[in-house]
């Protein structure tokens, strides 16, 4: 008999996270070293801390407007300008949408763009969200695999513009990436926007990772974009947050990029969704994209630190195939012999303090890697070696 009290098969048959079940089990050992979770081991920067509190001793702990305080629209329109260039028409306020989180921008597009039986091809492996996300709303989803090799994590361009069919909804990319760090080239981009245009396919670009960048420009820390290259009038959303960059992961606050005339319809979905985001954390924003840079200077330079440490000395253990990032906060790198990430790091958590995340968490090309998240000090990074190599 039709269990009525259950949700609907969408909801049910979604994968669990498979990173979350192994920091579940690993959580409250004692001495337990976690690099499972993509955040860094410091906290917000005292400046934006400071932005917030002072917000709420201002009593500003009522409801916002539902796309966000002119004042943070207004300062990420200048962001955007200022890193992606004004000229293309995409970098105005009327553009800019604030939301509670990144992975709630990333939901709001997706419930804005898909209905039940679109097609979805997404760049893997990747974040889980960015998969599961679009079959709750019933949709298709179709993994075009990156290809790992000496050089690191690549893309076969021909391969993507194949699956990116005439009846193709969305293309889902994330750009540095998480897991593996992969950068799309600048030429790759133009490609692919081309071949979206010609056949009306929407671009969803996740820019989580876009400051965390080790291959730009001297003193300019901000990967390839879309956005460096849309139009106004372009079928491309670009989706952000201030997690990673400013270390802002507990805040949830993120936002929108979009033509102005989807901008007005998530606006009503945003009232449906969370109403606003909370004024305390918008205002901590401001200060952060309008005085933040310095902080995600030394950021970037602390997490290229931190790779350039970890990744030769993984490549210098047994079994281990690994590749420097150019970008992202992780190593996501192989382990031979290893075909069952789940059991291996719920072992290396339970028998030796170390929490990584296995790749199967991140779609069936991922299996037989991990990845470990390495915004962390040396002497954590150094004794997680140790552990791992123990372990191996």
């Amino acid at each position: 008999m039709l269990n009525r009290t259950l949700a609907r098969q969408a909801v049910r048959s979604l994968a669990v996270s498979k990173i979350r079940e192994v920091a579940n089990a690993g959580m409250g050992r004692d001495g337990l070293l976690p690099f499972w979770f993509g955040e860094p081991d410091t906290v917000t920067p005292a400046l934006i801390r400071a932005a917030g509190m002072a917000s709420i001793d201002a009593g500003e702990t009522f409801y916002a407007q539902n796309l966000g305080i002119p004042a943070l629209r207004d300062a990420l329109a200048r962001y955007g300008a200022r890193l992606h260039g004004g000229s293309h028409g995409r970098c105005a306020a009327e553009n800019i949408a604030v939301t509670s989180s990144g992975m709630n921008a990333l939901m709001l597009c997706e419930q804005a763009l898909i209905a039940p039986g679109d097609r979805v091809v997404v760049v893997t492996p990747v974040w889980p969200n960015l998969v599961e996300g679009p079959r709750i709303l019933g949709a298709e989803v179709v993994g075009l695999p990156l290809a790992f090799g000496p050089q690191g994590w690549q893309l076969d361009l021909q391969q993507l513009l194949d699956a990116l069919t005439p009846d193709t909804r969305l293309l889902v990319v994330n750009s540095p990436n998480n897991p593996t760090g992969w950068t799309m080239p600048r030429g790759q981009q133009r490609a692919v926007l081309a071949h979206c245009r010609t056949h009306g396919i929407w671009i969803l670009a996740d820019d989580a990772y876009e400051r965390l960048y080790f291959e730009g420009e001297p003193g300019v820390a901000v990967s390839p974009a879309f956005q460096d290259l849309g139009d106004e009038d372009d079928r491309l959303v670009t989706v952000n947050t201030f997690s990673k960059a400013w270390q802002m992961t507990g805040w949830r606050l993120g936002w929108i990029t979009a033509p102005a005339a989807l901008v007005k319809d998530l606006a009503t979905l945003i009232e449906f969704n969370t109403s606003c985001a909370p004024t305390f954390v918008q205002r901590a924003g401001v200060v952060a994209v309008e005085q933040g840079e310095p902080i995600v200077a030394s950021f970037v330079g602390r997490l290229k630190a931190c790779r350039d440490f970890l990744v030769p000395r993984l490549q210098a253990l047994p079994r281990i195939q690994a590749v420097s990032p150019p970008g992202a906060m992780y190593a996501f790198f192989r382990v031979e012999g290893m075909n069952d990430s789940l059991s291996f790091c719920k072992a290396l958590a339970a028998e030796h303090g170390l929490g990584l995340a296995p790749g199967a968490a991140f779609g069936a090309e991922g299996e037989g890697y991990l990845r470990w998240c390495f915004a962390a000090t040396e002497d954590r990074l150094d004794e997680g070696l140790r552990r791992l190599a123990r372990a191996l």
